[in-house]
């Protein structure tokens, strides 16, 4: 009976979090929009999404076919009905999304123009918690049914890995394709509208502004939902895994605790959300208080239950060490993306686009060195702490717990930014898009605290899935000298560069083919640059979705390739070598384009708030060219790291298990 009364604790988390998105979508839909322009402009980037959505999981669905197949034959229907199951779950999760995003941006735009900023502000803020708690409730119910039904048999660590593979699948390929449509229209935007149009961003007259507002929702919604999920579920699988090899396969207490600590950061998360819609506080000191009251109702109730429950006491401090850990990667990655090293960047475009570049670059490099450091650290504690192994990937769960809250800080940003989108199209008075340029401006801010999460997220669970494949492997040491897996480290290595430049090169592909596009328009429609005349917005749609369809299909079949290649020439120790490089290139390389990328961002915003000359001066234009460097960067290529690692320990780890 002890198996049912965790399943019932799951499935009622589950169900708890579930009500909170109906709710948040009740919240939203009580903001009525009568503005004819306004929902014509709502229409067009809710209908350019769901058709990139529709056709990119068209694709998907094919090769999850292809690889359920494969997971049949050489392991079990069960296991690749799973398969199945955990990437479905993962496309609703974006959907879901998608359809809260897409319904809050334009009430996001009509709260600001009626009701001032705090209601314009709760609108979004609600949209992304739709996201963050979509997350949270099909995580713990996916994981907690396959619990009930499956723990009993011997099969049971490969039908949660099966599971988890299917959610990393869906996740690389939605962000990698969300990432390089979003990337490629703000780039051709930016570079032909701003340049040289000399016209301000999300103006009507531009052909991509459309594509533009599309992209915040299929990347910066759909793609990093999907990818968050890919974490918290791999860092819970990652962890039972762990706990069966170091406490046993049938100690049920360790085993589930991964799970229950996602359903107490499910707790904590609500108590976030509640407790500030009811404080109603500033924007800026809600964002940071629901994440800061989230992890502390979290780690409360965490010592209450490892405290009450036979686990060791000392468990907690890897759950305490975790969450430090996020919070203080956030903090890092929230400096070098603001304050003084985004103002000396800023400072650096007054000699031209080269000297900005060259200083975003080093701000990028810079930035890796002290979240490794302090990751490394955890590592240690969290080992020593926390039961060894077992300890990191509970370091990493925790981490990922308040997921329902975080998500939702990160996922307010995008809805924000096409809620000034609208206001800008539409025609609303200056004051409207102040109040959404200023809401906007904080989802920059808080996002740095999102994005520490999910790299150090990233670390922290590719290392647990590598323990976790060293020991079904059988493989307590690699030893470094034997050439096979010396190769494998190098080549290993590799991977994440390879990735990131046919990424990088997808966006800079699409990108010329979109600044085409928008050159053509302004010279062929008579009137459109005066106003008189209308866009062909879908186009520009087309464009994006096209190039970021084709061009997310190699990347994707690398990354599930050389897994394979690699087991079968290097064997299972050159597989190890080729993780271990894989995931110390991909976490630097991550940290590096992620904080590069906002600080030339955040440089750009700076000049343009008024400081160096403002909009259209020298520094302004050479911050433009280094944003567009920075685009792919931080929403392209970055993420598609944060993925890769852990999707390659997932195939190799099923690579042992078959």
């Amino acid at each position: 009976m002890e198996i049912v009364h965790y399943f019932s604790m799951f499935a009622g988390a589950g169900l708890a979090g579930l009500a909170v998105v109906a709710y948040l979508l009740y919240k939203i839909q009580q903001i009525t929009v009568t503005n004819e322009k306004a929902l014509e402009i709502a229409a067009a980037i809710r209908g350019g999404a769901m058709t990139f959505l529709r056709e990119e999981y068209k694709i998907i669905t094919v090769l999850v076919v292809l690889v359920a197949g494969l997971l049949g034959y050489f392991m079990s229907p069960l296991a690749a009905f799973l398969f199945v199951i955990g990437s479905v779950c993962s496309t609703v999760t974006g959907l879901i999304g998608m359809h809260a995003a897409t319904m809050a941006n334009v009430r996001t735009t009509m709260a600001a123009k009626e009701k001032g900023e705090h209601e314009a502000f709760l609108v979004a803020f609600f949209g992304g918690g739709v996201m963050g708690f979509s997350v949270a409730s099909f995580g713990l119910l996916g994981l907690g049914t396959i619990f009930y039904f499956c723990f009993h048999r011997p099969d049971f660590i490969t039908l949660i890995t099966c599971f988890g593979f299917g959610a990393s699948l869906v996740a690389f390929f939605a962000r990698v394709g969300g990432g390089i449509f979003t990337k490629s229209a703000d780039v051709g935007a930016d570079l032909v509208g701003k340049l040289e149009a000399g016209i301000p961003e999300d103006d009507p007259r531009n052909p991509a502004v459309i594509a533009d507002n599309v992209g915040d929702c299929v990347g910066d919604t759909a793609g990093m939902g999907a990818d968050i999920y890919e974490s918290y579920i791999g860092a819970m699988v990652a962890s039972i895994i762990l706990a069966s090899t170091e406490h046993g396969a049938t100690n049920l207490t360790y085993l589930a605790m991964p799970v229950v600590l996602a359903m107490l950061g499910m707790v904590g998360s609500i108590i976030g959300l509640v407790s500030n819609v009811f404080l109603r506080l500033q924007p800026a000191a809600m964002l940071r208080s629901a994440t800061y009251i989230a992890i502390a109702s979290f780690l409360a109730i965490s010592y209450l239950y490892i405290s009450h429950s036979g686990l060791e006491n000392e468990l907690f401090i890897a759950v305490l060490f975790g969450c430090i850990a996020g919070v203080i990667v956030g903090v890092i990655t929230e400096y070098y993306t603001g304050s003084t090293p985004v103002e000396k960047l800023a400072e650096s475009s007054r000699s031209g686009a080269a000297t900005n570049i060259i200083y975003g670059l080093s701000l990028g490099m810079e930035s890796t060195v002290v979240p490794v450091i302090l990751l490394a650290i955890v590592v240690l504690f969290a080992y020593h702490f926390g039961g060894h192994s077992f300890g990191v990937s509970l370091a990493a769960v925790s981490m990922l717990a308040t997921v329902g809250i975080t998500m939702t800080v990160d996922a307010y940003g995008p809805i924000a930014d096409n809620a000034g989108g609208i206001a800008e199209m539409a025609g609303f008075d200056p004051s409207v898009r102040k109040i959404t340029d200023k809401l906007d401006a904080l989802g920059n801010t808080t996002a740095a605290m999102g994005k520490g999460f999910a790299i150090g997220s990233a670390l922290l669970t590719s290392l647990a899935l590598f323990e976790a494949y060293a020991q079904k492997a059988n493989m307590p040491v690699l030893n470094i000298i034997d050439p096979f897996i010396l190769s494998g480290v190098f080549i290993g290595a590799s991977i994440p560069f390879l990735i990131s430049a046919l990424t990088m090169r997808s966006v800079g592909d699409a990108a010329l083919k979109m600044v085409m596009e928008v050159r053509r328009q302004f010279k062929e429609i008579p009137g459109l640059m005066e106003g008189t005349a209308k866009a062909d917005y879908n186009r520009c749609v087309e464009i994006s979705t096209k190039a970021a369809l084709r061009e997310m299909i190699l990347p994707g079949i690398i990354t599930i390739a050389v897994p394979v290649i690699i087991r079968f020439t290097l064997g299972v120790a050159g597989l190890g070598g080729m993780l271990v490089g894989a995931t110390v290139t991909g976490v630097l390389l991550a940290l590096m384009m992620a904080n590069g990328g906002g600080a030339w961002d955040n440089a750009k915003k700076y000049i343009e708030a008024g400081n160096l000359g403002g909009k259209g001066s020298d520094a302004h234009r050479a911050a433009v060219i280094g944003d567009t460097v920075g685009d792919p960067f931080k929403d392209t290529s970055g993420p598609a790291l944060n993925i890769l690692i852990k999707l390659m320990s997932m195939i190799s780890l099923l690579l042992v298990l078959i």
